[in-house]
């Protein structure tokens, strides 16, 4: 959906250098994007339709709507290149992305176009106090802290070194906070990742507070934020943090203090007894904390879509099953139902398999998960297996994987293995959903590299994606 902001001008030059047909939507709107503060704001309808226009942006198939989350996971050694196709991420996977990539661009440019609405967003609704009631207007303003944070956090990730080399001190992104309307704050350093870090962190315990504690269905519920949405989300930036303390105080808001393991508060979220039907319509099940919707007239668009690089309909990446592969983990076993059911062998590649998760259909419109309550039980296990109670941490390990493998035994692990099997665990659980490479930066581990056959250190530029070419041409503050 369009979003019925002011007219938006360029935050950077590079915006204009790398917006493609892709991104057509978002430059056609000329009639919509130029009405004023006063039409924009002037019925609730209008107000509530830039929110839902946020999320649009957010979802777009260059950033949380399908190339974020597979780039993140083709760059390590869960998938094997079936195409050498320099469209759908060829380089990546080789380790040879380069600044000049327009793809990677995108993920920059679609993700500062999205803070910069949520940004004008704030800003108008400040100005227009009347426009909606006291608490829509925080519940609104609490949707678009929760998506800058959300943006500013998984750019980080990319383009700027992980939190726990060096305790968040490199550069890390420019810190844009003002809505931009020309080139004329153009120019503008980068702040470190440290500052970035503490920004997300400042948007999202304001947005748990402005929130609301549901939604009135579950389709609302799963597709916009409310307070537990919030939390979760801070769980995965404290983890990158390694604030081990400060993921157990939040995850404890949402997580009972034993199993079965439910939400206590608001919305109560459990994981479902077949975690296949997280993945299929109705997508609205209360494992799913945040989705985004996609439909027939709002599609991820061409190459974009995880269905088309993982599954049998197409097949751009196919399931490594080689030792490096979690496929063949032996935590990872034929009886797992994320196995059994999540995955089928692929029959244009003989012999290897693909995942089922998203469909292999065009024009594949699977809702596009982004936090599931899996993740946070992971999330709280690992936090509790390095700093806290590992008895907890084995228990919730356990939730995880028995829910699809219920007669796997873990045994007795003492720290370090019950750490292993938890990060194992994320590789089979959240196979394919976006979290592989970024959960070996935040540990500061090499990456091992299918594609490129070598080891990554982190001491490698090719460790983070560098810089656009065009963000750095445009943007004399920027630096190296």
């Amino acid at each position: 959906m369009k979003i019925l902001n002011k007219k938006i001008g360029i935050l950077s030059l590079a915006m204009t250098i790398s917006l493609s047909s892709c991104n057509e939507d978002f430059l056609t709107a000329v009639p919509e994007l130029s009405l004023s503060d006063a039409t924009v704001f002037s019925t609730p309808a209008r107000v509530e339709s830039q929110v839902i226009g946020l999320y649009g942006s957010a979802k777009n198939g260059a950033l949380f709507g399908g190339r974020y989350l597979i780039y993140n996971d083709i760059r390590a050694e869960e998938f094997v290149n079936r195409t050498t196709n320099s469209v759908t991420g060829y380089s990546t996977y080789q380790g040879n992305q380069d600044p000049s990539d327009t793809y990677i661009a995108n993920f920059w440019t679609q993700g500062y176009l999205t803070i910069n609405r949520a940004n004008l967003f704030l800003e108008g609704l400040a100005a227009n106090p009347n426009s909606v009631s006291a608490a829509l207007a925080a519940n609104y303003a609490g949707e678009a802290k929760f998506l800058r944070a959300l943006t500013y956090f998984s750019l980080v990730q990319f383009f700027a070194k992980p939190y726990a080399l060096d305790n968040g001190a490199s550069p890390g992104l420019p810190l844009r906070l003002k809505g931009e309307t020309s080139s004329a704050n153009n120019n503008l350093a980068r702040s470190t990742v440290a500052q970035i870090y503490d920004q997300v962190l400042k948007d999202l315990n304001e947005a748990e507070s402005q929130l609301p504690d549901n939604y009135s269905t579950p389709l609302l519920r799963t597709t916009r934020a409310h307070k537990n949405t919030a939390i979760a989300l801070k769980t995965r930036v404290l983890l990158a943090k390694k604030d081990y303390a400060g993921v157990i105080t939040e995850a404890n808001k949402i997580v009972s203090a034993a199993a079965p393991f439910k939400s206590p508060n608001r919305v109560a979220h459990e994981l479902q007894a077949d975690v296949v039907s997280v993945f299929r319509t109705p997508y609205t099940s209360v494992e799913s904390i945040l989705s985004f919707p996609m439909a027939e007239t709002n599609a991820p668009g061409t190459q974009n879509q995880l269905g088309y690089y993982f599954n049998a309909g197409n097949v751009e990446y196919f399931i490594n099953t080689g030792p490096t592969g979690i496929y063949s983990n032996p935590q990872f076993r034929a009886s797992d139902d994320r196995k059994a059911k999540l995955t089928v062998p692929t029959t244009s590649v003989a012999a290897f398999p693909s995942s089922t998760k998203f469909s292999g259909v065009s024009p594949y419109i699977d809702f596009v998960p982004n936090i599931r309550y899996a993740e946070v039980l992971l999330n709280l296990a690992e936090a509790e297996a390095e700093a806290g109670n590992q008895t907890r941490a084995l228990a919730l390990l356990q939730a995880v994987h028995n829910r699809s493998d219920a007669g796997y035994d873990f045994g007795t692990l003492d720290k370090a293995g019950l750490i292993t099997a938890i990060l194992t665990e994320r590789r089979i659980e959240l196979f394919a959903e976006g979290f592989r490479t970024n959960d070996i930066l935040r540990r500061g581990e090499p990456i091992n590299s299918f594609g490129a056959g070598a080891m990554i250190q982190p001491s490698e530029a090719r460790y983070i994606f560098g810089i656009p070419l065009a963000e750095t041409q445009t943007n004399p503050g920027i630096g190296n």
